[in-house]
């Protein structure tokens, strides 16, 4: 695959695999994003963390990997999943120890210098479940502060496929009591989605004055499938947060100058033998901010995706785009067409009667391997009147906002390179968009992504 399909402003190594974000967190004004990697696009290769920083949470600089395996340690197989907080002038990571062969991912905490830049050895802070419990599935820890307290959520899988959040409470953040299930719910299915086995990922944020649970639906036999989301103040009826193909693991940012803050891993449409090949695989979504329609989340890109714009915007019907760009639609049924050449598109379909938008990618053509089928957002303008849709393209992946607050993230992977011609509503509006990640030293970060780990 040539460059030009690489994201450019979405978080991604140069080379390597990038999965779940972990703990986004601000320190003195600098926004610090880690998340899974491993040095290769090899899954054999144990996870550790990378890290990210931004001043503005869309200009990215990758740094240094922050934390990795301790060999013989407590997470020698991988460290997976988890958060951080700030405590005091340092963050305080917790996350998921793999060790092979162990039933549970253990739940470790680790403590960084004053900048966040690397973590001390981790310590386990929490029991794994006794085997008499029937858990099945035990990770991924959400920390927050709650005035002098200290709360934490894990996700579970139970004996019956009942998926939870366990819930612990600690005065010190190193010394937990478990304290029951903040939420838990057999595996059904609610609203045509199947809610899991398991709830991985779980995090737990204020929308419009409520505690909102955000989980990652999981099975034994399926593995990942959706991220849901449902008020914990009353028996969960979880929804999708996103209607796409290719978002999972969402991380929310609780506290900051930029409100509370979402992001999620774009995960790859392509078989593995293609992005294995290529090098590299998956991305960090673009930040979002939420809101519920009743006990629905909703999102869109926050206010700070607009700093990505170059110059005004121009009519997007007949516009000349590259592979980094924006559409804004108005509140009109029609087709936005990004044309690669004459045999391979991607639609997106609005239907303001019917209140659906559709992603249509069966035209896109591309690499053998690759997915194709469509994905549709129901109820996805409401009674707003203003733009009916924002589409933003970097590369192969497409977020896609509707203005009722519903959102699909997909991936395609035309080989025609830019310039690409759109097709649009009259009053569909354009603007390119800047490549914002660099490196705090661009030859080693390319050096640590592509050197094996351990």
């Amino acid at each position: 695959m040539s460059d030009h399909h690489l994201p450019h402003f979405h978080v991604r190594l140069p080379r390597g695999y990038v999965n779940d974000p972990n703990g986004p967190v601000e320190l003195g004004g600098t926004t610090h994003l880690y998340f899974q990697s491993r040095s290769h696009a090899e899954l054999a290769v144990p996870v550790e963390w990378g890290h990210a920083t931004s001043e503005d949470l869309v200009h990215w600089t990758l740094q240094r990997p922050a934390m990795s395996p301790v060999p013989g340690g407590v997470d020698s197989g991988g460290c997976w999943s988890g958060n951080t907080v700030v405590d005091g002038d340092r963050v305080r990571a917790f996350y998921s120890g793999k060790v092979d062969h162990s039933p549970y991912q253990s739940i470790l905490t680790a403590l960084s210098d004053e900048d966040g830049t690397n973590f001390s050895r981790p310590a386990q802070v929490v029991d794994d479940p006794a085997p008499e419990e029937g858990v099945t599935m035990f990770r991924d820890p959400f920390v927050w502060r709650d005035g002098s307290t200290w709360r934490m959520v894990v996700g579970s899988a139970g004996p019956g496929a009942t998926a939870s959040m366990r819930q612990y409470g600690s005065a010190d953040g190193l010394s937990w009591r478990f304290e029951g299930e903040l939420a838990q719910l057999p595996r059904t299915v609610f609203d045509g989605v199947d809610t899991g086995e398991g709830w991985e990922c779980p995090q737990l944020i204020t929308v419009d004055g409520r505690e909102v649970a955000i989980v990652s639906s999981w099975s034994h036999e399926g593995g990942p499938a959706d991220v849901l989301a449902f008020p914990v103040d009353a028996a969960p009826a979880p929804r999708r947060v996103d209607d796409g193909h290719n978002f999972y693991a969402a991380s929310v940012m609780r506290e900051g100058s930029y409100g509370q803050v979402l992001f999620g891993w774009i995960t790859e449409g392509r078989d593995a033998a293609l992005w294995q090949a290529a090098g590299w695989a998956g991305a960090i979504s673009l930040p979002r901010r939420t809101w519920l329609d009743g006990d629905r989340v909703c999102s869109e890109p926050h206010p700070a995706v607009a700093a990505l714009r170059v110059g005004s915007g121009r009519a997007a019907n007949g516009a000349a785009i590259g592979a980094q760009a924006e559409i804004l639609v108005p509140a009109v049924s029609g087709t936005v067409r990004v044309r690669y050449d004459e045999d391979h598109w991607l639609d997106v379909v609005l239907d303001l009667e019917a209140d659906t938008l559709t992603l249509d990618r069966s035209a896109v053509g591309g690499e053998s391997g690759a997915d194709a089928e469509a994905a549709t957002s129901t109820r996805a303008f409401g009674d707003r009147t203003d733009c009916a849709a924002r589409i933003l393209l970097d590369g192969s992946v497409v977020e896609v906002f509707t203005s009722a607050g519903r959102s699909i993230t997909s991936r395609v992977y035309p080989t025609t390179p830019p310039p690409w011609h759109v097709h649009a509503p009259v009053g569909a509006v354009a603007w390119d968009l800047e490549r914002s990640i660099s490196s705090a030293n661009e030859q080693e970060i390319v050096r640590m992504n592509t050197v094996s780990v351990g």
